[in-house]
């Protein structure tokens, strides 16, 4: 029997595609990241219970921050992106949660900005506060041990391929460390929007591009470039139509990273089979359905698409690009 809610939310399920490919699909993967840094900052000392945590999020971290508070026993407020739905304002708030959020900006890296601005605002008029930053504390890889341990466990021997959106960083990076120091040979595959600083697009837009989740337009320190050995950059359509066809052929309903995700894996395994080739669908695909399921009849056949291989990130176009990393004009992002 779980002591809370979180504690049986968080739990991911591995569910196999195919002898050699599985989703490891959450519900909301990162309420791992907030309920172990929680976890530890009680541990350590560092606040104690009835304290303020507070941090930026354009939901799904704010959710998980809010369950990791009511948890144990924090107070919790969010400045949060204009992309927070409706059903995350009403949990918050019930929850006991604040939220403010920020103008609306059609600038990614404005938003991002103006959120960070405004927490500094906050914890210079209430220094008690503890800043979360989960962009750039690498506190937010030690939950993700426990993911680690179950992927090891329930997976057979041999070599594995990890295909993930990057984000922050502590989730595809951690899962992998915790793999690779347990003796697996394991290859990390990175999932980037295309605009993102994180691996060098942000020369290319994709005007449809909602999934920044996985990506930024600031730098996110959390974020260790020499853990990932290839990357993936999927445009929006693609995603979306990756999402599509998982849903259609696994009945999995989850978000957009999960379909660019699976495209990942998809293009990997067909390259080298040697490997059990896991991706991750890091949350479900509620908050999606009008912006991207509804259009469900318009999504391309995945069997038609292949990523441009590239050499250089000057050589990055849209709709997919893929390629090892670093590449070789990467020094300057990867030594970030």
């Amino acid at each position: 029997m779980h002591a809370h809610i979180a504690e049986a939310v968080k739990k991911p399920d591995l569910i196999s595609l195919a002898p050699d490919l599985a989703c490891l699909r959450f519900e909301s993967m990162k309420i791992y990241s907030a309920l172990g840094a929680v976890r530890q900052l009680l541990d350590t000392g560092a606040v104690e219970p009835g304290d303020t945590l507070i941090d930026s999020s354009s939901g799904i971290y704010a959710q998980a921050l809010a369950l990791a508070c009511h948890r144990y026993g924090m107070k919790c407020h969010i400045v949060g992106s204009t992309t927070v739905d409706r059903s995350t304002r009403v949990q918050l708030e019930i929850l006991g949660a604040t939220l403010e959020q920020v103008p609306p900006s059609q600038d990614l890296r404005l938003d991002q900005e103006l959120r960070v601005r405004r927490i500094g605002e906050i914890l210079a008029a209430n220094p008690s506060y503890h800043w979360m930053r989960q962009y750039h504390d690498d506190i937010h890889y030690a939950g993700y041990r426990e993911v680690a341990e179950a992927v090891d466990r329930d997976l057979p021997d041999g070599p594995l391929a990890l295909v993930g959106g990057v984000g922050s960083g502590a989730s595809t990076g951690a899962v992998a460390s915790y793999l690779r120091a347990a003796g697996r040979d394991v290859s990390l595959v990175g999932v980037q929007p295309f605009g993102s600083v994180t691996f060098g697009s942000e020369r290319v837009a994709d005007p449809d591009m909602i999934i920044a989740g996985i990506g930024s337009a600031i730098e996110f320190r959390n974020v260790r470039h020499e853990l990932y050995d290839r990357v993936h950059w999927v445009n929006f359509e693609c995603a979306v139509s990756g999402a599509v066809e998982l849903l259609r052929t696994s009945g999995i309903f989850a978000g957009l990273s999960a379909g660019a995700a699976y495209l990942g894996a998809l293009w990997e395994r067909r390259g080298d089979d040697s490997r059990t080739y896991v991706f991750i669908a890091a949350d479900t695909g509620h908050r999606y359905v009008e912006s991207a399921y509804a259009r469900h009849e318009r999504a391309l056949d995945i069997d038609t698409l292949k990523p441009h291989e590239i050499t250089s990130l000057d050589e990055l176009r849209l709709p997919w690009s893929t390629a090892p990393w670093p590449a070789p004009t990467a020094a300057a992002v990867s030594s970030s």
